[in-house]
């Protein structure tokens, strides 16, 4: 598979197996307690051990503090923490050398100045994350996972020196044009291969990986 897949928001054997034997490259545990996919670091450390390696395990969390992050990194050993909140450049470096393990930044997209603050993370963040902005007149939505989609041309002809992430809104049914449109070789889906929220459907995470294998 040309395009890298994550699977986010893995709570549940069911949805590990399907992601494993589409060929997810990565697999993400969601830390926000909010949210309906959130897991403890505990229950993160059970499905990881069925994670082979040479599969990405990436930790999800939303302006966690040390202490949170430290029994995340204890009790999972992420290869990459995924940062979903307002972390600054400076958070972001200190977190990579409190804790060793490598950083994505998520970045919330709305329009063409919010691509731009992508910059400011250059040096710090290994990796970004696109994502769709949620809308201030709209209450009770999270950082991501939200499904909304957001103008994937914004991305096409940018170029940043680490590798970056499409999220947002993504199905079996729009990735295959949203990978073409924006250029991303790498994408992150969660509500979208999901039957309700919080509850993955291995067959909408196998068509979702199955869309991908012709790019």
């Amino acid at each position: 598979m040309t395009v890298r897949a994550k699977i986010c928001g893995v709570n549940a054997e069911n949805a590990l197996d399907a992601a494993l034997a589409g060929g997810a490259a990565e697999i993400g545990f969601n830390f926000y307690p909010p949210s309906p996919r959130a897991v403890s670091p505990g229950r993160a450390a059970e499905l990881a051990r069925h994670v082979p390696s040479g599969v990405t395990k990436v930790a999800v969390v939303v302006d966690g503090d040390d202490a949170m992050l430290g029994a995340i990194v204890g009790a999972l050993r992420p290869d990459v923490l995924q940062l979903h909140g307002k972390e600054t450049p400076e958070r972001v470096e200190a977190i990579k050398r409190r804790f060793g393990a490598r950083t994505m930044k998520a970045i919330s997209i709305a329009g063409a100045d919010d691509v731009a603050v992508a910059g400011r993370y250059l040096g710090a963040a290994d990796r970004l994350l696109f994502d769709a902005k949620p809308p201030k007149d709209r209450t009770g939505l999270m950082p991501g996972g939200n499904g909304l989609v957001f103008d994937w041309q914004l991305l096409a002809e940018q170029r940043w020196p680490l590798p970056w992430l499409l999220s947002g809104g993504l199905s079996p049914e729009n990735v295959v044009e949203a990978v073409k449109t924006s250029g991303a070789r790498a994408v992150d889906v969660s509500s979208g291969v999901e039957d309700r929220p919080g509850v993955k459907s291995p067959d909408k995470i196998r068509a979702f990986l199955a869309a991908l294998r012709d790019l």
